[in-house]
């Protein structure tokens, strides 16, 4: 039997993760239980990959429009236009 360790994405503990289920393709999901998030090792769509967004991001602000960002990315066109939609995340000061 092979073992893994696996380390949090987001706060990169290795000791708090857990598993926690499937997903609906197959692959194993997992959760943090210091920061409470849960995500998986290998993504179906790229636009799910950690740093797809903030690519996103940058692009637009550079100029790119959004049909060029999702040709470069390789990711649809609604992908690009509803991450630009979506309000940023307010951080606790």
């Amino acid at each position: 039997m092979v073992t893994i360790t696996v380390s949090c994405r987001y706060c990169g503990n290795p000791d708090q993760v857990r598993r926690k289920g499937l997903a609906t393709n197959g692959h194993q999901r997992y959760k943090c239980e210091a920061c409470k998030r849960s995500f998986q090792l290998a993504y179906t769509h790229r636009a799910h990959e950690p740093g797809i967004k903030e690519e996103v991001i940058e692009m637009a602000l550079n100029g790119s429009g959004i049909r060029d960002t999702a040709r470069v990315l390789k990711i649809n066109m609604n992908t690009v236009m509803s991450t630009l939609k979506k309000k940023p995340r307010q951080s606790s000061l």
